[in-house]
């Protein structure tokens, strides 16, 4: 990172932390390659395997013991994608701690800003410097690493590997499109007004881990309703199949007057099933869920949410800067 075109405060904010985004912005590097080696890797090991004639689905005398090492081999794949999104969910916290401490908690604990402000910088610009040159390089780097791990997960589909993941799961999920910038976005003005408003560097960094949590939590809670669900509706014995990759919402019953039943009306293991059935006048079974192609619009509305209260953390952030220096 050159400092050369910039001037003011934000080339201060970078000269001050510039090890930590410099690591922020070398995380992407290393991940792309990381995650480029291991499907050379991956392709080389699928070849050998090919090479000795054994096979996954029809294991023939003599093939056990390689078909166990191959599959031992594939699952490393797996796991590291995994790895990649459990980062992809802690890096929004550590934005969100770094920009919270090190970057505006630390200085109004010690009062450092105050030279900062004497020195012809006003109010506003200082902050705008403290929370754009973050933003910045927060943006370039998730925004990498989000499309380096949908690459790698949508390799592993074309692959064709045992081991596949849906795209509902937590980590996977949380890794790819636009919800990781928004998370990331969020917790770096969260981590702002944190600061600024409790002017104590601990205190901030652990609040805004306590608010990250609830911000999942809540998501996570709320996510399915989000976007309108499909229902399919069945009779028992159909043949009815559940669409592949889509995440159940809700099941239940349907009265022939179209009344929704819990599922626990009436259970099929029960001896009394079909009398419950005929008594309460259910004649479907019901499914409410989100197929594969409701990705991109739960992951645009989660996102609009998150950049919509990362604008409004941004907004009091200025206002109590305001109200405190003018």
């Amino acid at each position: 990172m050159s400092t050369i075109a910039l001037r003011g405060p934000a080339r201060v904010v970078l000269a001050q932390h510039r090890r930590p985004l410099q690591l922020l912005g070398a995380l992407p590097v290393l991940a792309v390659v990381v995650l480029a080696g291991a499907w050379l890797w991956t392709d080389h090991v699928a070849d050998a395997f090919a090479a000795t004639g054994c096979s996954v689905e029809h294991t023939t005398r003599g093939c056990g013991d390689t078909v166990r090492e191959f599959l031992d081999r594939e699952l490393w794949m797996p796991k590291l994608l995994d790895w990649a999104g459990l980062l992809m969910m802690v890096l929004p916290a550590f934005i969100g701690i770094f920009v919270a401490g090190p970057v505006i908690g630390r200085e109004m604990e010690s009062g450092t800003y105050r030279l900062a402000l004497s020195q012809s910088v006003a109010p506003a610009p200082w902050l705008a410097a403290k929370l754009a040159v973050p933003a910045v390089v927060t943006l370039a780097s998730v925004s990498v690493l989000s499309a380096a791990c949908a690459w790698a997960r949508a390799r592993a589909r074309t692959d064709g590997t045992h081991y596949p993941s849906e795209w509902h799961e937590r980590t996977v999920y949380g890794s790819m499109g636009t919800v990781p910038i928004g998370y990331a976005l969020c917790m770096l003005a969260l981590g702002g007004l944190a600061g600024l408003v409790l002017r104590r560097t601990v205190t901030a960094m652990v609040v805004t881990v306590m608010g990250y949590g609830a911000l999942v939590a809540a998501f996570d809670s709320v996510r399915n309703n989000l976007w309108p669900t499909l229902t399919d509706t069945f009779k028992l014995g159909s043949g009815y199949r559940f669409p592949d990759g889509a995440i159940n919402v809700g099941t239940g019953w349907l009265t022939n007057s179209g009344r929704r039943l819990p599922h626990s009306a009436c259970l099929e293991w029960s001896p009394d099933f079909k009398q419950c059935l005929a008594e309460k006048n259910i004649g479907l079974r019901y499914f409410d869920y989100h197929p594969a192609s409701h990705f991109w619009p739960l992951q645009l509305v989660e996102t609009g949410i998150l950049l919509a209260l990362a604008a409004l953390a941004v907004a009091v952030a200025f206002r109590v800067l305001r109200r405190r220096h003018g």
